[in-house]
């Protein structure tokens, strides 16, 4: 008589959950860095909309500098809490913690995947807060866009918290984390659509303007941003720049996804290669 055996869960499935449900209860169970990582973006948010309404021309009188930054603010969301989140990895193998894990049957991909989605799940609940009280106080349309929107924030949670695992793993300290966000993290979302609209090219553009316009279309924070921007805004609010004159280069929504897609995908395998590759010394 054959008895069949019980299926086992794959460890690194398991490693993977754990990982995630760790990182959900020890950023909570800090309730400052709750409101850091949420009030500081806010805070961005009032001081940037009040202080910028004069100089930003709409395309229409009910268009102001805060309806525009609230894409922004919500994709800085994101980025704040995945690098509070990610930077957890320096503490892990500074406390022993993570070298326990990395002895584990579970393989280097379950360890990335874990880290990954437990920060993009608590990017996505911050960022989904913030923009749940933009459409309470009427600066978000209620619609059946909100659905995909969360779709949509939880892959660039994703994504941005793939690529803070991938500059968190090779760190010793966490002073090179903070040289390394305020290098190119930082940078990345001032430089995508957020704070301004992202002119489009133009033969008599000056070769500074046209460097700094070619590095926000690469940046794959913008296709961030501007996916934000179509699903909370209307498309009249999208086309108010060409109807005063302005001529802003926007990316499709299909374009958005795509990239954003990409760079999740590009980042998440980055960051297991990167955890393969580290082998001397993670046992000390």
């Amino acid at each position: 008589m054959q008895v069949n055996q019980p299926t086992r869960t794959d460890p690194s499935w398991q490693a993977a959950w754990m990982l995630a449900k760790r990182e959900w209860i020890r950023f909570f169970r800090q309730p400052f860095r709750v409101i850091a990582a949420l009030g500081q973006p806010i805070l961005f948010w009032i001081l940037f909309g009040t202080g910028f309404h004069r100089a930003f021309q709409g395309g229409s009188p009910q268009e102001s500098y805060m309806g525009f930054f609230i894409p922004g603010t919500a994709a800085l969301i994101l980025l704040f809490t995945a690098i509070f989140s990610t930077i957890s990895i320096i503490e892990d193998r500074r406390e022993g913690f993570l070298q326990g894990v990395l002895v584990s049957p579970a393989k280097r991909w379950g360890i990335a995947l874990g880290k990954s989605l437990g920060g993009a799940a608590i990017a996505w609940a911050q960022a989904a807060f913030f923009l749940l009280l933009s459409v309470l106080i009427g600066m978000v349309p209620m619609g059946g866009n909100l659905v995909v929107l969360a779709l949509f924030l939880f892959l660039a949670a994703l994504a941005l918290t793939a690529m803070g695992v991938c500059f968190a793993w090779p760190m010793e300290s966490t002073q090179g984390y903070h040289a390394a966000m305020n290098l190119i993290m930082l940078p990345m979302w001032m430089l995508s659509g957020a704070f301004f609209p992202i002119p489009a090219a133009s033969e008599g553009m000056p070769i500074g303007q046209r460097v700094l316009q070619s590095m926000m279309q690469w940046n794959p924070m913008s296709y961030i941003v501007a996916g934000i921007r179509h699903l909370c805004t209307s498309s009249e609010q999208i086309g108010a720049g060409q109807a005063s004159g302005r001529v802003d280069w926007i990316p499709t929504m299909q374009q958005s996804w795509l990239v954003t897609a990409g760079f999740a995908l590009a980042m998440s395998v980055l960051a297991t290669l990167l955890m393969h590759r580290r082998q001397k010394g993670e046992l000390q």
